[in-house]
């Protein structure tokens, strides 16, 4: 008899584990798969943006926010699984792709809340924006841009240096956020530099282009 009740109950306990493991399993797959398209999605929005398709990366910009929010629902059964690596290095995109969009259009930045992702996330995809704005910045001053704009959004990067660099919390909970930090001074100093070259070299070029008129109007 005890040995018919332990069979039962060790019954009982292998289907419940297996239900709940069957459902994170399939939890787990679905999520690698919706992890790695949202991944896709947000660097198709970026370099949408970089070659100025607006439209495109703002339809491609919903595609990924309602991705997201599937991926962040389907894992709420299961929050381990929404904390691995996989998951937030993909909501971690999305945050870069939804703040490159809005600094390029000149628009507020996101909060983590708008955005539905949690602080770390949230804080590691904002620095890796600055290495975005930095590519478009060096764009336009190949495309003999205006130097305010460029000057704007070098605001933008120095702004969002300045509040990571407050942020001194353990990198257990933050992700690695003090590399990603580091990583965006040198980004943003970098890109004053560049700047600064080629404002300086405008202004030769445009003192050159009067004194030469000068002349030719002496001459």
């Amino acid at each position: 008899m005890a040995g018919d009740r332990t069979a039962s109950s060790l019954g009982a306990i292998e289907a419940a584990a297996r239900e709940e493991l069957d459902a994170k399993h399939a939890a787990r797959e679905r999520a690698l798969v919706d992890s790695r398209a949202l991944i896709r999605t947000c660097a198709n929005t970026i370099r949408a943006v970089h070659r100025q398709e607006f439209e495109a990366a703002a339809e491609l910009l919903a595609d990924a926010r309602a991705s997201a929010a599937r991926l962040t629902d389907d894992l709420r059964p299961h929050p381990d699984l929404f904390w691995t690596g996989y998951v937030q290095d993909a909501l971690k995109e999305y945050v870069e792709a939804c703040c490159v969009y809005r600094a390029v259009q000149g628009e507020r930045l996101p909060t983590p809340a708008e955005l539905g992702v949690a602080a770390a996330a949230y804080l590691n995809g904002l620095g890796e924006m600055v290495g975005e704005l930095r590519r478009y910045v060096l764009d336009l001053l190949r495309q003999d841009a205006d130097p305010a704009r460029c000057e704007r959004f070098l605001a933008v990067m120095d702004d969002v240096y300045s509040l990571l660099v407050t942020l001194d919390y353990p990198d257990a909970l933050t992700g690695g956020l003090r590399r990603t930090t580091d990583s965006v001074r040198g980004i943003v100093e970098r890109t004053r530099g560049d700047l600064t070259t080629a404002l300086r070299q405008r202004a030769l070029t445009v003192a050159l282009e009067r004194l030469e008129g000068r002349l030719a109007a002496d001459a």
